[in-house]
């Protein structure tokens, strides 16, 4: 596997962004790794995109799994981007980081990696906290571009999630104010997971696989029962599990090998 660290400019930002790649590498003689390439009827190989929480940025899951390893036994290509604190989102009072993450990104990463397969059978999402909230927004507003999603621990059931916060905290209803316009205009909205999820299952469109894990000690479990029930109402192909656990990455980091094995690679 080939790591890369990428400096780049957005215009859709106007700023210098970042972002760590995992290139698959046919490899004989690395020691310990069997670099595999895991390629599409075009020799392309597949892509996940691996999203941050709330917290962190794009080396977070360097600095606190082994992703690279785990990557290279399926053989597939991993894009962790950068995108601060803004919830995946065009902010109300700030940038515009959904058109960054939905439009650009992809543009960019198909443009610096040609060998990245651009259809959507071989592309895939998945993140964590904040980041569970991005890669089932994506998946589902551009399910166009995403066959699966996976969610770790999401923040998913947001808009009552951002009223309880911003209640016990000034400095998060003061981050959902800039990022949403507030808590009260969440629900319903194109950055309510479960409104998007019922506009696409009506639309008649095809719809994402999707993943879920939640410990069951973890202060979104509710907002992820809420949100398991949602979707499988509305009859999403769902596979949910849950555990003990809290919010911690000693979970995240055995789950992150459970997304990628139930990926649904071509040909495995």
């Amino acid at each position: 596997m080939a790591l890369l660290h990428v400096n780049f400019f957005s215009e859709v930002l106007g700023m210098c962004m970042n972002m760590d790649v995992i290139l698959p590498q046919k490899t004989r003689k690395q020691i310990g790794l069997e670099g595999n390439v895991h390629e599409s009827q075009d020799g392309k190989y597949p892509v996940i995109y691996l999203l941050h929480g709330m917290s962190d940025d794009h080396t977070i899951w360097q600095r606190r799994t082994s992703i690279e390893r785990y990557a290279s036994d399926l053989g597939i290509a991993v894009i962790m981007p950068c995108v601060h604190l803004s919830f995946y989102t065009d902010m109300e009072f700030g940038l515009k980081y959904w058109t960054y993450i939905s439009e650009e990104l992809p543009e960019i990463c198909r443009e610096f990696f040609p060998n990245i397969s651009d259809k959507r059978e071989d592309t895939f999402v998945a993140g964590l906290s904040m980041g569970g909230y991005g890669a089932f927004k994506l998946a589902l507003r551009r399910p166009d571009r995403f066959a699966a999603a996976a969610s770790l621990s999401g923040a998913l059931d947001m808009a009552p999630h951002a009223v309880t916060r911003s209640l016990e905290n000034e400095d998060y209803a003061n981050i959902f104010r800039n990022i949403f316009g507030g808590y009260d205009q969440i629900a319903g909205s194109e950055n309510d997971i479960f409104a998007v999820a019922k506009q696409l299952k009506e639309s008649g469109r095809e719809l994402p696989k999707l993943y879920m894990w939640c410990g069951t000690e973890d202060f979104l479990y509710q907002d992820n029962l809420s949100c398991r029930d949602w979707l499988r109402e509305l009859g999403y192909d769902l596979t949910y599990e849950e555990s003990a656990g809290a919010h911690e990455w000693k979970y995240w980091d055995a789950k992150i090998q459970t997304v990628l094995e139930w990926l649904p690679l071509q040909g495995k």
